[in-house]
């Protein structure tokens, strides 16, 4: 058996307190944001995106965040997707990013809502081709005959669009979620973790500690 309950990490690098945050927490997270790229982390945009069923049955995986404002975290992705037909049933929505080499997690919380044609078009025709024809080629989440037709797939939309321009696919396109909590987590010794949570109150964000 792995000694797995043995594994352990002392945290120490930083501290956090609800006196040295923004008020705005899409500004406090474009602090960490910058902090994570200026440290040595490897696709540092990877998130946990979870959603749930109609059946209320919890689903995760990891996306890529392409942008971020006060109007919330945008990633783009095939809206018949297994993610795209959970969002539509349920728009409701977690993300979780977790910067080890930080020591920092943040979670937020809200509903996702799909973004603009025009937004979309214009992160799509900066995509390179090999990843616009697999928007197209890939029926995603969809149980597949094989690599073989994966690639025969591929190929046929290559050779479609060989000689113009590659357009958007009508099922794909980015959402955004617009966050009601978004809560900042730093390791600290002895697990008294920092925990600081955002809650959206109207106009204003109310700022509270967390037990960790």
């Amino acid at each position: 058996m792995h000694a797995i309950a043995d594994i352990r990490t002392e945290y120490k690098k930083q501290s956090l307190h609800e006196s040295d945050v923004d008020p705005s927490p899409v500004k406090q997270f474009g602090h960490w944001w910058d902090d994570a790229r200026k440290s040595d982390i490897y696709e540092l945009n990877a998130m946990t995106l979870a959603t749930v069923d109609e059946q209320g049955i919890p689903d995760a995986r990891i996306v890529l965040l392409k942008g971020f404002d006060e109007q919330g975290f945008v990633f783009f992705t095939n809206y018949n997707s297994r993610k795209g037909k959970e969002l539509e049933a349920n728009p409701n929505a977690c993300l979780v990013f977790f910067w080890k080499e930080l020591e920092r997690q943040v979670r937020v919380t809200g509903v996702a809502e799909k973004i603009s044609m025009e937004e979309s078009i214009a992160y799509f025709n900066s995509r390179p081709d090999g990843s616009k024809i697999g928007a197209w080629a890939s029926p995603q989440s969809i149980v597949v005959a094989g690599k073989a037709w994966l690639k025969e797939t591929f190929d046929y939309y290559t050779e479609r669009f060989r000689h113009g321009e590659i357009p958007k696919p009508p099922h794909w396109g980015g959402y955004r979620v617009k966050p009601s909590k978004i809560e900042f987590w730093q390791g600290r010794p002895n697990r008294l973790h920092d925990r600081i949570l955002y809650t959206e109150t109207g106009d204003t964000w109310r700022i509270e500690r967390l037990a960790p």
